[in-house]
């Protein structure tokens, strides 16, 4: 028996060596933990079609840090959420609109005035940042990418008949006219889904008739006032150029509209089964593939008899912060910087059919893209309606309704309405 306690002893010191070993082998190892924790920076960057572009990003990043810092690329994360939980991205790279502005109005991203001043962002891109609620005395958003989007037409079709790029109202709907007349369909339109109802047509037709930036500059001050038969409302501004579009729509586009979706117009453009089709240039890649010899341009849907009203729908495709809870800011500032370098940047629009956004920057040479690249030039454009409304209104169901039979000032009353609920929650 006393053998065996002195064994148990000796045993228990044993394990009590050993447990202090792994006990300071787990504080290491914790320690080590968070070290590498801090010296990561998370990129969020969600656009499907840039994910393969910003890998390759990363990498040469992180090749160029050794183990001081690696940058991870995060595709997945919920941003919402991550907000919610105080556990947002380090850094963000995603589409800038109204959703996004409300992080952005509220505080919630950190102030980047010194580094905005180093990219150097031409002034007329900064303004569509201006143009959603901000907050006091900070740039808390640096463009990357600016896309634009106008009408797509096949110059072999418009060749055939004689046909010139329209450049008033009454010249787009001679030109609608005179192709029905040939046989061919006008207007290729995918009202089966609603984003491209929404940005399309309705973007493209509201945006060529109305200052859209004053419009919702406006209706945010008007708050809870708004009411149909407000100067500023969606039933006044709205109803002549929703008009116009239902009108385009009915005598002029592709009697299946209603059962098309993206892909199925993007077929039945590339085919040459309508002359127009109201898409960005997202849409050319399979276009192309699918007709590597089709010819195409671009030019701004006139909605006026004034030809220098024309102008082309853009957006922040692209857009860079760093929340203010980030948890390697420093390090997210570093990574910016990086990415808005001309080698990254410029590199990025060329290959994706965007407009580098710096002073100075290199003109896009897609040719498709230098129909458009005068008026982006000199600021003739404007963010499109559709990323201007809060998502908590389905403005994209309202607007495929109403191109699939709803009433138009039905639709237009209930906007009103949400947008006067809507702000009346926001102060109270």
């Amino acid at each position: 028996m006393e053998g065996k306690g002195v064994m148990s002893a000796h045993t228990l010191s044993r394990r009590a060596m050993i447990g202090a070993s792994l006990g300071a082998l787990g504080l290491g190892l914790a320690g080590c933990g968070w070290t590498n924790r801090s010296s990561e920076v998370r990129l969020y960057q969600s656009k499907p079609e840039a994910i393969p572009y910003f890998r390759k990003v990363v990498d040469r990043f992180n090749a160029a840090q050794g183990d001081l810092l690696k940058a991870v690329h995060d595709t997945a994360s919920n941003l919402s959420s991550g907000f919610a939980r105080a556990a947002p991205p380090d850094l963000g790279l995603l589409n800038y609109n109204y959703e996004m502005a409300r992080f952005q109005e509220r505080g919630e991203l950190s102030d980047l005035s010194d580094i905005a001043r180093e990219a150097g962002i031409a002034p007329r891109f900064m303004e569509l940042v201006d143009q959603y609620p901000t907050y006091p005395d900070r740039v808390s958003t640096i463009p990357y990418s600016v896309t634009s989007a106008a009408t797509l037409y096949n110059k072999e079709i418009f060749d055939k008949h004689g046909l010139d790029v329209p450049r008033t109202h009454s010249e787009f709907l001679d030109v609608c006219d005179a192709l029905l007349e040939a046989g061919e369909t006008p207007i290729c339109l995918t009202s089966a889904a609603a984003w491209t109802v929404a940005q399309g047509i309705v973007d493209y037709s509201i945006g060529g008739s109305i200052d859209v930036a004053d419009f919702f500059s406006t209706l945010r001050e008007q708050g809870d006032q708004v009411d149909p038969d407000s100067e500023y409302s969606f039933s006044r501004n709205f109803r002549e150029p929703l008009r116009k579009a239902l009108t385009i729509a009915d005598k002029y586009a592709n009697k299946n509209a209603t059962g098309l979706k993206y892909g199925d117009g993007n077929v039945a453009f590339a085919r040459g089964k309508a002359a127009m089709y109201f898409q960005g240039p997202w849409a050319l890649p399979d276009i192309l593939k699918l007709n590597p010899q089709a010819e195409l341009g671009v030019f701004p849907l006139p909605m006026t008899e004034r030809a220098e009203d024309l102008k082309v729908r853009v957006n922040l495709d692209l857009a860079l912060w760093i929340p203010e809870k980030a948890k390697n800011p420093d390090a997210a500032r570093k990574l910016l910087r990086y990415l808005i370098t001309p080698e990254v940047a410029d590199n990025y629009n060329e290959k994706n059919l965007g407009y580098s956004v710096r002073e100075g920057a290199p003109a896009a040479t897609d040719p498709r893209l230098g129909d458009m690249q005068k008026y982006v030039d000199r600021a003739a454009f404007y963010q499109g309606v559709s990323t201007a409304v809060p998502k908590t209104i389905p403005f994209e169901s309202y607007m495929q309704g109403l191109f699939t039979g709803d009433d138009l000032e039905k639709t237009l009353k209930t906007l009103d309405g949400d947008w006067q609920r809507l702000a009346r929650r926001q102060t109270t």
